[in-house]
């Protein structure tokens, strides 16, 4: 049976109760019991956390990870990935059906959810294929996936190809009460692209990833969810144009959500003149100006969430020369620091905007039962010291990939703690 946990001497943010002020909250049973308990309502074996100087916040949540397991070990595996999200501060990740086998049966759902509870990590929810073996021809079993718990459909990294296939799964999970994340992108567009399609692209000599690429992929997703009034979730986007047509349909009244990565709000393509892979990132890192538009959106919430983007490939994939390299990064650790660096550190955003972008919204774009302090919830959080500057050192990464963007770069923002659970699973 877990302690009773108290944290105390830091300060409380939760953006889903408007909360950002000191103050300590108590744990019991693994879930939230009391916010500024008494000395005398706090049991005596209780364990106490001194968050002094630190952030108390709900534990963050990612809409999308790449676990690899089963079929890709050598990139990643669910203990692994799960223990690097902790490191990072998320308490709960969705996982993607990029394996081999694919999730697109109740065992393959099962297998991934057995391996979370064995690897006593972040808690691990599945994302089901929206179509059979990702292969977007024929939509899979979802009502049966739905029952063996999958939280989600999509076939991402892949997007959804088929316009028909999409609408008729958006009009099918209105009775499961289940969204649709699609990654957007036409591949006819994309096929081959290394990096944006621009002025640095051009004078390097390697194949652009256009912006069209997204853009009409997003119209397309925008259009159809507002036709079938289906939960759809866009992300991540990369581009201008896929901000406009998001901030239109929004301004409509279209409920669609959308998620952007950490590494797209700091870095530009200026980076791949360096010809090293640990750049290359789908979407890819866009030019100044997308950037900029980018970090906006997620300030007007145009774009809703940041999710970390987390693609590992093994070390050996990644030495091929860039054009045969995989897209991929390592990101669950740097992903947060990545974001205050580049939003709080620059004054876009404050701590509680961007912890509502990082754990409440991408919460209840998941339906989850977390991104809260409120009394009777799971009692996952995250402490973090708000003002620590550190060197991304990726060889004490927890993840098994290490390929970076920000290997040596100095990032400001450092998880302290990370509980779920009430249980501590992570000091830093």
């Amino acid at each position: 049976m877990k302690k009773p946990l108290l944290i105390e001497n830091g300060t409380l943010i939760d953006p889903s109760q408007n909360l950002n002020r000191g103050g300590r909250i108590l744990m019991v049973d693994g879930v939230f019991t009391t916010v500024d308990p008494s000395d005398g309502d706090i049991p005596q074996d209780c364990e106490v956390i001194d968050a002094g100087g630190c952030l108390v916040t709900p534990g963050l949540v990612d809409l999308g990870v790449e676990l690899r397991e089963p079929g890709f070990e050598e990139d990643e595996t669910v203990l692994s990935g799960s223990h690097a999200a902790l490191a990072g501060g998320y308490t709960s990740i969705l996982a993607a059906s990029s394996t081999d086998p694919v999730i697109d049966s109740h065992g393959a759902v099962e297998f991934v959810r057995q391996k979370a509870t064995e690897a006593r990590g972040a808690r691990v929810y599945v994302v089901g294929c929206l179509s059979k073996g990702r292969s977007g021809k024929q939509m899979a079993e979802l009502g049966l996936l739905s029952e063996a718990g999958a939280v989600a459909f999509s076939d991402a990294p892949r997007a959804a190809p088929s316009d028909a296939l999409l609408k008729r799964a958006l009009e099918y999970c209105r009775m499961l009460g289940r969204p649709i994340f699609d990654s957007p992108e036409v591949p006819e567009l994309a096929s081959g692209g290394v990096m944006h399609d621009g002025q640095v692209s051009l004078v390097l000599g390697l194949k652009g990833l256009p912006t069209e690429a997204e853009d009409l992929a997003v119209a397309r997703d925008v259009r159809l969810a507002e036709a079938t009034d289906g939960r759809l979730h866009v992300g991540p986007v990369s581009t201008m144009g896929a901000v406009d047509m998001l901030r239109r349909v929004k301004s409509r009244g279209v409920v669609v959500t959308a998620s952007v990565c950490p590494h797209n709000l700091m870095l530009s393509d200026a980076a791949m003149r360096s010809y090293e892979s640990r750049f290359k990132v789908h979407p890819p890192l866009r030019s100044p100006r997308h950037v900029a538009t980018l970090c906006q959106a997620v300030k007007d919430k145009t774009i809703d969430a940041i999710q970390s983007g987390h693609m590992p490939r093994s070390r050996e994939k990644m030495m091929n020369d860039l054009d045969q390299s995989p897209f991929g990064i390592s990101s669950l650790e740097t992903a947060l620091a990545t974001a205050a660096t580049a939003l709080v550190r620059t004054g876009t955003l404050d701590w509680i905007e961007l912890i509502d972008r990082m754990s409440t919204r991408p919460a209840q774009i998941a339906s989850l039962d977390a991104g809260t302090l409120g009394i009777g919830r799971p009692a996952d959080v995250t402490i973090i010291d708000p003002n620590a500057g550190w060197k991304v050192d990726p060889s004490q990464f927890r993840s098994t990939c290490i390929s970076t963007p920000f290997a040596g770069m100095e990032l400001i923002g450092r998880v302290r703690h990370t509980i779920v659970g009430g249980e501590l699973r992570f000091s830093g």
